[in-house]
């Protein structure tokens, strides 16, 4: 996979492109990241990416043309049947949407940067936009690492055993199960003892179980499309909780 990401700021990739398992990717060329100055594709001998906005208003404007330009030197190269500018208005990033992204060849993540870019840089490019979050950020720089990262996990061969990808949150709709390791007990209080059993059905079903109660918990607009084994265990969660409410002074 390649991913082509315009920034005014590329020094930002730096480090978090050579660590850990991003880096990894990357190094064995699982994963192509390349970097790319507007500045370069400026039209004027200041290399100017950026002008007041008309209407009038506080900061400046990405231009159009050096955005539009550098991507279209992309296209020389990839498919780029994706390009994706990385906006507080754009479609929420989840784990569906990761899983979408991941399947294509190549990708240009585009970083806005000031009061944001100009409106025709989307028609022009025939863009979308993507947020991932309702917060304000300087620039799309973060965004687009977030993005790169999430990417890298879906790649065969970068996580190695694939299994931890499957249980993570969101994987599968829902919020990952706790997890435990060693010691056995801590300030008094122990691992569940399915997790110690051995019984690799009875660990399945409790996890399973422990994810639903999570995700019923703090995301329950999670809980859709659930097949008949997850509504059984979520029948039995909410028995549970009818039965405390009994029992509680």
């Amino acid at each position: 996979m390649r991913i082509d990401i315009l920034t005014l700021f590329p020094e930002i990739f730096s480090d978090p492109l050579q660590a850990s398992l991003l880096g990894k990717a990357i190094e064995e060329g699982r994963m192509t990241v390349a970097l790319t100055d507007p500045r370069d594709f400026a039209q004027d001998r200041h290399r100017r990416v950026d002008d007041a906005p008309y209407g009038g208003g506080a900061g400046m404007v990405m231009q159009c043309g050096p955005l539009v330009a550098a991507v279209e030197s992309l296209r020389t190269k990839n498919s780029l049947r994706r390009v994706i500018l990385m906006t507080p208005r754009g479609r929420r990033l989840d784990q569906a949407l990761a899983k979408e992204l991941a399947a294509e060849e190549d990708l240009v993540l585009v970083c806005g940067r000031y009061e944001g870019i100009d409106e025709r840089v989307v028609n022009a490019l025939g863009a979308e936009e993507i947020s991932i979050g309702d917060y304000v950020l300087s620039g799309g720089e973060l965004p687009a690492l977030v993005l790169v990262e999430t990417l890298s996990r879906m790649l065969p061969g970068v996580v190695g055993d694939w299994e931890s990808v499957e249980t993570d949150s969101f994987y599968d709709g829902l919020l990952g199960p706790p997890q435990y390791t060693r010691p056995p007990e801590f300030q008094g209080v122990p691992v569940p003892e399915v997790l110690l059993s051995g019984n690799h059905a009875a660990i399945r079903r409790w996890r399973r179980k422990e994810a639903l109660r999570a995700t019923r918990a703090r995301r329950p607009d999670l809980l859709v499309g659930l097949n008949d084994e997850d509504k059984k265990l979520l029948a039995e969660l909410e028995n549970e909780a009818a039965g405390d409410k009994e029992i509680a002074p």
